[in-house]
Formats: structure tokens, C-alpha cells, sequence
């Protein structure tokens, strides 16, 4: 899922959110073009919640004068053209803003990240394990979270669900079933953004965890011949099909984009009672339904269970966080002010403070004290617990593989949501690109 990888609240409101509770908080932060080469460096991404992460490098250098960090933020498509280079240069920033999966095992298997096992014990017993996991290779450590938990999450419209006489979804028979009630009633039983492609994923992505557990995704994160034929996700291609095949997602599931909040549109003005996206969406909830919010009616949901499947119900997907990775092209010296920066700084009192000010759920342990009482608590907890009992926390599909793979992940899912592909097709063109 490659778009949403920080969005907090829509540009000026998480701003002034922020600016409101830290008076001595920074002005948004802008793309750089100039990058600094000498001393600590750090590379990061503009928008989303760079205004909290720009709090902790200030932090830092009012703390360590003489030892400041230099900061360079890009734009997402910039700074991974630009990222790439670097590392292929030799001449990496010294803290690597990143995603994990995929890009972090290429980095780690051509030494460009730093082991940090044993020198990040400070903030990593801060974080929530099924987060944390997501920053090893082999079982070390070279990867640290440094933002918000994004997990996906089932949004329904509550009032939609009480007049067609149905409760939320427990198992996915249970979603199937409450399909032509729905459209008995006049409602797009899923809002569904097919325009965009990548909300598709979602969908394999539970539904072969649900079937089968992560080890078989694992499998063609690990380049397994076949991996992609595995029973679990042929099972879940089926599943998909089914919905698409009861009219779950409408006719004109393919014309919704989720760049212009069409399928959260859906939902929050009762048009569509379901919608499967991830916590970054919660924004736009807020400023197309604050009535629907403040009288209880948006609703929130894990993904249903799957019967005879082996998954762990508990288990979640999405974005467990961006991560800092630490430059192994850096001096001694510098990689030991990134680490010591990470440890300092990264989920701070002051630095988790901020996060909830601007309603996001940094992946700490024993938050939930400081959830309670706050605007959309009940929102923010349930995201948090979420994540804090998730025994597994699987990264979206398209950033967990290379780049190589996940343009026709992305394709082929989709063909098989328009009913262009057969399941065994798809497995056979994506077993192809291992």
C-alpha cells in the first residue's frame, strides 16, 4: 500500500492541533532540495506527521549542542528515487527513514544498515512487539519505528446497520450473508476504492491470514517456489470473488478512488454501511462525518474470521510504522549520535505527548492511561488495543516485497476483483515474478 504512509490530519488542522497543545512547536515542514553531507544527517518525508518527528531532531539539538542533527525532507516519490541512489552511491544519510519489509531485507543483505540489537534496548522496550518485529531480519534489530501505528481496520456506519437489522460482522459468512440485506435496503454493502488499486489488498491480505496464518505470506516474502499457490491464498482469491459476485462492492467499484475519500465518502454520509481501510483514513472521518462521530455512529471492527481457517483472529494488517534504519556508511561517531538520538528522543514522553495531541496511537506499551478522556478516545483505544494484543502485525503486501513484485501484485489483484483473472492465473503470474 504505497501512498498513505503518514497521513495524521489533514494539513492545517494537525497543525494547529499541535501548535495548540506545544506552543513551542515547529512550522509545518516543506520538501529541501539542498541535502547535507558532513556530520549526523537524517533524510525524511514532508507531510503527514513530519511536524512531530521535526519536534524530536529539535529536541535533540537543543540538547546536544555541537552534535546537531542535519535534517533533509522529501517528498515521498523524491526521497525514494533519491534514498536509492544514495545507498547505490555509498552515501547514505546517517538515520534512514523507511518502511521495513522489502526494502529494509535488501538493505540488510547488502550491509547498508547498521545491526542495532544490541544498542537500541532504551526505545525498543518501549514498543509494542508485533510493531517492533517488523524491524528484524534473522531475529536482529535494524530497524527502529519512529511514528504512528497504522492498522486496517472494518469502519461501519452504525445507523446504516440498525435499520437493515444487522450486527457487525463476526465471522465472513456473516459478511456475506448481510450482503443482499443491504442491497435489499438500498445501501452499497462495502465501499470499496478499486479506482486506486491498492485498498484491493486489504482483502487477500486478511482473508489469507484469516485462512492460513502469516507463514504463508511469509513464504513469498521468503522467495519460495510456488509460494503464491499456497492453498490460503487460492481460498482467499475465492472469497474475494464471492463478494464481488454478491454485489458487495457495486457496479462501480473500479471508478472509486481513495486519494479523493470516495469509499470513506460512502460510509460517512450512509450511502455504504462498510468500508475496510486503515487508521490514516480516520482524518477524513472526522471532517466528513463529525455528527456521525459525536453521536456514536461510526463504528469500528476487526476483519471477521474465516471458518476452519488457522489464523490467529488477533492478527492485524496495515502499517505498523515508519523506522529509522542507521547508515553503516556512516563514522563511528555518527552512528553512535543516531543511536543515541533514537534512544533519547523517539517515543519520548514529550515525543508520544505529541502524537496523541494530533489523535494518532504511537506503538508504546501502556498507553491506554493516557488514551482515557481524550477526543475520540474510544477511536484511539481501540486502534491501540488493536495493535498492543496482536500477536502478528503483517506490513501491507506491496511494501513487504520488492518493488518488482508488488506493480504486478497490484495488477493481478485487480484483474481478479474485475473477474479478467482466475485465481490459479493470478498465482501462476505472480509465482512468475519470485
Amino acid at each position: 500500500m504505497r501512498r498513505r504512509c503518514g497521513q495524521v490530519l489533514a494539513g492545517a488542522a494537525a497543525v494547529s492541533l499541535l501548535l495548540a497543545a506545544c506552543a513551542d512547536s515547529p512550522e509545518p515542514v516543506t520538501a529541501q532540495a539542498e541535502v547535507p553531507v558532513d556530520g549526523t544527517t537524517a533524510w525524511a518525508l514532508s507531510g503527514g506527521s513530519d511536524v512531530v518527528l521535526a519536534r524530536t531532531f529539535e529536541q535533540w539539538d537543543r540538547e546536544h549542542p555541537g552534535d546537531e542533527i542535519a535534517v533533509t525532507w522529501m517528498e515521498n516519490d523524491a526521497y525514494k528515487a533519491g534514498i536509492q541512489e544514495a545507498l547505490d552511491a555509498g552515501e547514505p544519510p546517517t538515520l534512514i527513514f523507511g518502511w521495513a519489509g522489502g526494502d529494509l531485507d535488501r538493505m540488510v543483505a547488502e550491509g547498508s544498515v547498521v545491526d542495532l540489537t544490541d544498542a537500541v534496548g532504551p526505545v525498543q522496550d518501549k514498543v509494542l512487539p508485533a510493531v517492533a518485529a517488523n524491524g528484524e531480519v534473522d531475529g536482529r534489530t535494524y530497524a527502529v519505528p519512529n511514528n504512528q501505528t497504522q492498522p486496517v481496520v472494518l469502519y461501519y456506519n452504525a445507523e446504516v446497520l440498525d435499520s437493515a437489522g444487522l450486527e457487525p460482522p463476526e465471522t465472513f459468512d456473516d459478511l456475506l450473508a448481510a450482503v443482499p440485506v443491504l442491497r435489499d435496503a438500498g445501501v452499497l454493502p462495502i465501499a470499496l476504492a478499486g479506482g486506486s488499486r491498492w485498498p484491493e489488498l486489504m482483502y487477500i491480505q486478511y482473508l489469507t491470514d484469516r485462512i492460513g496464518g502469516p507463514e504463508v505470506f511469509q513464504r513469498v516474502v521468503d522467495g519460495e517456489p510456488g509460494a503464491w499457490s499456497d492453498p490460503a491464498i487460492l481460498d482467499a482469491l475465492g472469497k474475494i470473488r464471492e463478494l464481488v459476485d454478491a454485489g458487495a462492492f457495486g457496479d462501480y467499484f473500479t471508478e472509486t478512488l481513495a486519494d479523493q475519500s470516495g469509499d470513506v465518502s460512502l460510509v460517512a454520509t450512509g450511502n455504504a454501511a462498510f468500508v475496510l481501510q486503515g487508521a490514516w483514513v480516520y482524518p477524513d472521518f472526522l471532517t466528513e462525518a463529525p455528527t456521525l462521530i459525536a453521536d456514536d455512529g461510526l463504528g469500528f471492527a476487526p476483519f471477521p474470521t474465516v471458518e476452519g481457517g488457522t489464523g490467529d483472529p488477533g492478527n492485524v494488517v496495515g502499517n505498523p510504522a515508519n523506522f529509522w534504519s542507521v547508515s553503516a556508511a556512516a563514522s563511528p561517531e555518527e552512528q553512535q549520535a543516531a543511536i543515541d538520538f533514537l534512544n533519547e528522543q523517539v517515543y519520548s514522553d514529550l515525543a508520544v505527548e505529541r502524537f496523541l495531541v494530533v489523535r494518532t496511537v504511537p506503538p508504546v506499551r501502556g498507553l491506554g492511561k493516557q488514551l482515557a478522556g481524550r477526543d475520540n478516545a474510544d477511536y484511539l483505544e481501540y486502534v491501540y488495543d488493536m495493535v498492543a494484543s496482536a500477536p502478528h502485525f503483517q506490513l501491507s503486501w506491496d511494501q513487504a516485497i520488492p518493488a518488482d513484485q508488488a506493480g504486478p501484485l497490484l495488477d493481478n489483484l485487480h484483474r481478479v476483483f474485475t473477474g479478467t483473472l482466475t485465481a490459479r492465473g493470478f498465482a501462476d503470474a505472480m509465482n512468475a515474478t519470485l
